[in-house]
């Protein structure tokens, strides 16, 4: 054993070497600040100024929060009116006490489960570190401050380390040990009440009547579906044995070419859209300045517009061109924009509608895909099919995938074989884990910045940092966490890139695979890494002159860093919490894009409309590994540092009026986007390894605590706290365990006790044709703004009108159904037709004598519900613009 720790030693004093040689400079390094005042400073600068910003950012946010409903408050106009909220009151104030009042389960209706349980997880954190925090500053900062011998001031004196070095004083950890165990059972007590609420909650809404009737909820996805399965009768056989059977299967078919030519005629209606805009505008210019007279569209006898009325106002030289036959930019033919996109559309229409005709009747030139969606009669048979084992072969149909959604579908990656699925899988998480360890470089970048002091000590060029003391503090306690959030945020889109790659087919599934890649990052990097480098590197070269001399004092460094890195953290919750919430209230970046927008991209009415009627929503997985990462801290240094703890509570304070208040009155969650909250049992796992982490670390410092015995030498004074504390996290594995063991399989299943207990999953009688259209027009984005309704506790995955319910003939039922309902699940290249243009409607009848000219080439073309007002500024009218879906 001996030896083997030796090597354990060694291999990991190798492998830590060249992270620190990365992080350090050519010359000296430093990364911890040179005295106990200076962190102090650092700290109190950071709060100083984040506090500042927080206060000016919620004066602004008071200010225009009525002057601009559309950034502070567009749930209160836009979207379904059933889904919205009570406008806000005018005055500066008075919209608070009604807002404070306001029902938390409203979020439930509007903005679906995953939202509401992300406010619970916040309360969950409310709720535990708040009797954590009075706790622990009432009983282990005095504790730690009485401790002398060591010399600390400052933040510094509350930590673990400034506990007196005889055996005396360091009785007082039988204090730390104690706390430790309260505060975790009292942890572990509120998880399990959340989580039991949370089961309760997802369950609701499963069979909830109006959620359990609905066509999504008895849709599951298939993929690796075998060769000698790929036909609706044998699939229809396969799952004939569950109850009702299969309603509907739609097979996934190898269009080859076909997405590409439709991607390819949407990009050239919204180029073409902008270029008759575009001469619009330059007519109305040249009349404003008298270049030319305008002539208003009524004087026209008979409405009889002239196609060419263009020319009119605009010279040949002045008409839109870009230049096509190259994929070089600015290389190839220059083509007159308006001209060339109308007859390239309307070829690529026939075209398509060509390619449409041979995928509908060459089956081997267009073969079926190794996916499938299954329509099931009830719904326990969709969850039923999902659980069970379908083949006997291995990596045959082992990916389903319940609640199936047409706009939660990654059509580029649903047919993957199942063997390049798991291999890219592999593949990519082998990245994922590279590009975690060589984010070390510009972390540990942040890192050394963090100890600008202690660097400043060691090079001498940057020796005037010390005269200037209060910028010091600013620069190490404000610039590293900027730099870290601008890193934070450039991660995510090489994760989200990583696990698209590795074939997950579903929008919500890579959202889920993000979640658990963006926490192992934010772990590692952010709380593991940074609490080394931050809290025990004096000086790199210093720290590796110690460990070639004494390669057995690694252990005791690192325990000695954990405490002094809570410095770093301090200054990360500050901004997070203070700068980080009030920006989010504030919004002064949406603001100030959404003017930018409206002015400067804002040419069309397509592109206008969306710039005031689409609403901003949340990434699940990228917010809640930030939110847990803050958990992590505040866990990891809950006896350790106990301050922590008072920061990481007003930072969730603060994040859940953020959040509530955004939830009620800014976002829109997207019901295809919808888990009905599986986000929020990882990221109860993640609050484990917060834990373990932090337990692993408080036993290791109790174990390397010692004191001067007689003898001259040094003895263990707190082997009996470490050996609690061991058996306390055998205490918490146990507890993990069985929480996962009795709630996991919870999590996506339907019981059969709560199928007998609902009426939902029963044949019914008075089923028709009509009610299972309804349900399937919903999925298709039809008819979406009408009859919507919150009577239910929760809200559905799809719009609330959804309420068609098959009967035990629901197949035959469905035979009724027009073929245009049929393709709710087929690709949307072979059922979309081409988008309708939509050009602006003027005064000067250049739109009409647009839309026209494009019908003249058989192109679906409007104006309606648009118009100039009389300063030329376009407006639009339109519920939805023509050609789109509400969803």
């Amino acid at each position: 054993m001996p030896a083997a720790s030796s090597r354990m030693k060694d291999t990991t004093l190798l492998g830590l070497l060249p992270l620190l040689l990365a992080a350090s400079a050519p010359q000296h390094v430093a990364a911890q600040s040179a005295t106990q005042q200076q962190s102090t400073q650092t700290v109190l600068s950071s709060i100083i100024l984040n506090g500042a910003i927080f206060l000016v950012e919620i004066v602004v946010f008071f200010i225009l929060r009525p002057k601009f409903r559309k950034v502070y408050q567009p749930k209160s106009y836009l979207g379904p009116e059933d889904e919205r909220v009570p406008p806000q009151s005018p005055s500066l104030f008075g919209w608070i006490t009604p807002f404070i009042k306001m029902d938390k389960s409203d979020i439930l209706h509007r903005q679906g489960l995953d939202a509401y349980m992300y406010l619970e997880y916040l309360e969950l954190m409310i709720i535990t570190f708040g009797p954590i925090f009075f706790l622990t500053w009432a009983v282990l900062m005095p504790l730690y401050a009485t401790g002398v011998t060591r010399g600390s001031t400052g933040f510094n004196q509350f930590t673990f380390g400034n506990v007196g070095s005889n055996t005396t004083a360091q009785l007082r950890y039988i204090g730390t040990l104690l706390v430790q165990w309260v505060c975790t059972l009292w942890l572990l007590y509120n998880i399990q009440v959340k989580v039991s609420k949370f089961v309760k909650l997802r369950q609701e809404f499963i069979v909830s009547e109006k959620h359990a009737t609905t066509a999504q909820a008895k849709t599951l996805l298939v993929t690796g579906v075998p060769n000698n399965l790929l036909t609706e009768d044998k699939l229809k056989a396969l799952y004939s044995h569950l109850p009702g059977g299969v309603a509907h299967v739609w097979i996934n078919r190898n269009l080859k070419d076909l997405p590409g030519m439709c991607d390819e005629r949407l990009k050239w209606c919204n180029k073409l859209e902008g270029a008759e805009a575009s001469i619009i505008k330059t007519a109305f210019t040249k009349i404003k300045k008298g270049k030319v007279e305008g002539v208003d569209a009524s004087s026209y006898l008979d409405g009889a517009i002239p196609l060419d009325l263009a020319e009119k106002y605009i010279a040949k030289k002045e008409r839109p061109t870009h230049k096509v036959g190259s994929k070089i930019p600015c290389m190839g033919t220059e083509v007159d924009t308006i001209e060339w996109c109308r007859e390239e559309i309307a070829k690529l229409n026939h075209d398509i509608e060509a390619k449409r005709h041979e995928v509908a009747t060459d089956f081997e030139k267009y073969p079926a895909d190794n996916s499938a969606f299954l329509l099931f009669n009830q719904q326990i048979a969709a969850h039923m099919a999902q659980k069970a084992q379908t083949h006997h072969l291995p990596y045959r149909m082992v990916d389903r995938y319940i609640e199936a959604h047409p706009n939660n579908v990654v059509w580029s990656t649903l047919n993957m074989n199942p063997y390049e699925k798991k291999i890219r899988t592999l593949v990519f998480w082998l990245i994922t884990l590279a590009l975690v360890f060589f984010w070390t470089v510009p972390v540990g970048f942040v890192a050394i910045i963090s100890n600008i002091q202690g660097l400043a000590e060691k090079v001498h060029w940057l020796s005037w940092l010390d005269h200037i003391g209060p910028v010091t503090g600013i620069i190490q306690g404000i610039l590293p966490t900027v730099l870290l959030a601008v890193l934070n945020m450039l991660l995510p889109i090489f994760l989200r890139l990583f696990t698209q790659l590795s074939g997950v087919p579903t929008r919500t599934g890579i959202e889920l695979s993000l979640m658990d890649r963006f926490f192992l990052f934010q772990i590692i990097q952010n709380f593991l890494f940074l609490t080394i480098v931050s809290g025990s590197i004096r000086s790199v070269s210093d720290f590796l002159d110690s460990l070639r001399k004494n390669p057995s004092a690694f252990p005791g460094l690192i325990a000695t860093a954990v405490p002094k890195g809570s410095t770093f953290f301090l200054s990360y919750i500050a901004l997070q919490g203070l700068a980080g919430a009030g920006s989010g209230f504030v919004q002064l970046v949406p603001l100030v894009v959404y003017y930018i927008k409206k002015f400067l991209l804002g040419s069309t009415p397509r592109k206008l409309w969306h710039i005031d009627n689409d609403m901003g929503s949340v990434s699940w997985g990228t917010l809640f590994p930030v939110t847990s990462l803050i958990t992590v801290i505040a866990i990891g240094y809950m006896v350790i540092a106990p301050i922590v703890v008072g920061f990481a509570l007003v930072t969730f304070i603060l994040y859940y009026a953020l959040y509530r208040y955004n939830f009620t009155y800014v976002y829109d969650q997207k019901p295809e986007t919808e888990t009905s909250g599986l986000f929020f049992p990882k990221a109860i796992n993640q609050i484990f390894a917060g834990l373990y982490l932090e337990l692993v670390m408080l036993a290791a410092l109790f174990f390397l605590v010692n004191a001067p015995d007689s003898n001259g030498g040094t003895k263990q004074t707190a082997i009996p706290e470490g050996a609690f504390t061991v058996v306390l996290i055998v205490l918490v594995a146990g507890f993990h365990y069985f929480l996962n063991n009795s709630y996991g399989p919870l999590y996506n299943s339907l019981p059969l006790t709560l199928v007998l207990s609902t009426n939902a999953n029963a044949p019914q009688s008075g089923a028709t044709a009509a009610k299972l259209e309804e349900s399937l027009y919903a999925l298709t984005g039809s008819d979406v703004e009408k009859n919507v309704s919150h009577d239910s506790p929760v809200k559905e995955v799809v719009p609330s009108h959804i309420n068609g319910a098959l009967d035990a003939h629901g197949s035959k039922a469905i035979d009724t159904l027009n073929e245009g309902i049929m393709s709710a699940f087929d690709h949307p290249a072979v059922k979309e037709d081409q988008r309708t243009l939509w050009f602006p409607n003027d005064r000067l009848g250049m739109g009409l004598a647009a839309v026209k000219a494009a019908q003249k080439h058989q192109l679906s073309t409007t104006n309606v519900d648009t118009k100039y007002d009389e300063k030329n500024r376009l407006e639009v009218s339109a519920s939805i613009p023509p050609g789109e879906s509400l969803d």
